[in-house]
């Protein structure tokens, strides 16, 4: 009865530092947590990045894009547009 309490306590000792431990199991579970986290954000980096990429050749190449970009987000206008003012 004595041996099979001492293999029961030494296998409950040596299961605290693999379970516990710097590299356990809880550890392990965390670093898998870190990764997927890790990879999420550089899949949506990637996915920005290649918007940001279409949109640099849209500014280069394509001119109704950059009259579109000028007019929606600098609010300029063309020769010949009338502009309304609203006063507020």
């Amino acid at each position: 009865m004595k041996i099979g309490r001492y293999l029961l306590i030494s296998a409950l000792l040596m299961g605290l530092p693999i379970t516990f431990g710097d590299r356990g199991l809880l550890d392990n579970f965390r670093k898998n947590q870190q990764l997927l986290e890790i990879k999420k954000s550089n899949h949506q980096l990637t996915i920005e990045n290649i918007a940001l990429k279409r949109n640099i050749m849209l500014l280069r190449d394509d001119l109704s894009y950059i009259e579109m970009t000028a007019r929606s987000e600098l609010g300029m206008v063309k020769k010949g547009d009338l502009v309304y003012r609203k006063e507020k």
